[in-house]
C-alpha cells in the first residue's frame, strides 16, 4: 500500500491526513485483504503512521491440524523518514535507528513492509481452530473434533498397569543389587 507524501512533507509540523484502507496486500506469500483506516501526521523528522487494520489469515491449528481463517486486529504505529528533502531534492541522510522505515526518492510512502511485520507478530504462536478444539487422537491420528475414533481407550486401568510393571521391575533391580 503506497501513499504520496510529497504534499504532506510540505505542510507544517502536527498537520494530519486519513486514509480507508481497503485493499489486498501479498504478504508472506500470500494475499490478504486488509481493511481499516491509517492516519499520517507530519513530525519534526518525517511521517508518523498511525491505523488500524483488519484482515484474515489462514493458519493450521496446533492441535488438530486443520486449516482455518484466523481474524486479527494490526494496531500500526511507525515513523517513516524521508530519504530526500521535497523542497530542495537533495538527499536526506538515513535515520540512525535500525530497521527505521524510509519513504522513497519520489516521496511515496510504503506501509506494505509494516504491514507484514505488524501481521506475523499478530498471528498467535499455536492457532486454535476453537477453544475447546480435541485435537488428534495420538494412537490413529483422527481428528477428535470429527467424533471419537475406533482406537481402544486408554483408561485408568491401563495406566495403573502400565505403573505397577515398573514398581515390580524397580523392586526386582533393587533385590538383585543386595547381598545377604
Amino acid at each position: 500500500m503506497e501513499i504520496n507524501v510529497s504534499q504532506q512533507l510540505k505542510a507544517p509540523i502536527g498537520s494530519r491526513r486519513s486514509y480507508e484502507v481497503s485493499e489486498i496486500i501479498n504478504v508472506a506469500g500470500g494475499n490478504s485483504m486488509f481493511q481499516g483506516k491509517v492516519g499520517l501526521m507530519r513530525t519534526d523528522r518525517g511521517i508518523l503512521v498511525r491505523g488500524a487494520l483488519r484482515t484474515e489469515v489462514e493458519v493450521t491449528c496446533s492441535r488438530c491440524l486443520s486449516l482455518f481463517s484466523c481474524p486479527l486486529t494490526l494496531n500500526i504505529e511507525e515513523e517513516y523518514f524521508p530519504t530526500m528533502d521535497v523542497v530542495s531534492g537533495t538527499s536526506l541522510p538515513l535515520p540512525e535507528e535500525p530497521g527505521g522505515f524510509t519513504i522513497d526518492e519520489r516521496h511515496i510512502l510504503d506501509l506494505t513492509e509494516a504491514i507484514r511485520q505488524y501481521m506475523l507478530l499478530a498471528i498467535p504462536m499455536k492457532p486454535l481452530c476453537r477453544e475447546d478444539c480435541a485435537g488428534l487422537c495420538p494412537s490413529c491420528g483422527h481428528n477428535l473434533n470429527q467424533g471419537p475414533c475406533s482406537c481402544r481407550p486408554r483408561g485408568a486401568e491401563s495406566h495403573s498397569s502400565e505403573s505397577s510393571k515398573l514398581t515390580l521391575a524397580s523392586d526386582v533391580s533393587l533385590n538383585e543389587g543386595r547381598t545377604e
